[in-house]
């Protein structure tokens, strides 16, 4: 098991995604690229980016659009697949967007995520410390 964000749990994703191989990702966000900017994580701040479904570290240059999540939420919404803990936090402030909003709405066009994007995230969830 290993932390959210960290980066044996980068690894882990990197060893789970080469074994399940291509995963269809909805034309909807083929071509978003988002930076995200966590905060509160116990190691410090993490900056990563989400390209065409798949999280990287580091941030993208030329990303249209930040979102700035703290650390519980973002692992709420990205591990747990709860999108409603993303909407109330956005509703009440705890998540900010910078720059194009509508990359957001985008996201959101994509719609449910695929079977395989589904036990993609259970096996991310599994190897995720609670």
């Amino acid at each position: 098991m290993a932390q959210f964000l960290s980066d044996a749990w980068f690894e882990e994703i990197d060893k789970i995604r080469a074994e399940v191989g291509d995963i269809p990702v909805p034309d909807a966000i083929k071509d978003i690229v988002i930076n995200i900017c966590v905060s509160g994580h116990p190691d410090g701040d993490k900056e990563l980016h989400m390209a065409a479904g798949d999280f990287k570290q580091g941030l993208k240059d030329g990303a249209p659009t930040t979102l700035k999540v703290p650390y519980e939420i973002a692992k709420a919404i990205f591990v747990d697949g709860d999108p409603a803990a993303g909407m109330q936090a956005f509703m009440s402030g705890q998540i900010q967007i910078e720059g194009d909003m509508s990359v957001m709405m985008q996201m959101q066009a994509a719609g449910p995520p695929s079977p395989e994007a589904q036990k993609l995230q259970e096996r991310v969830k599994a190897m995720t410390e609670a």
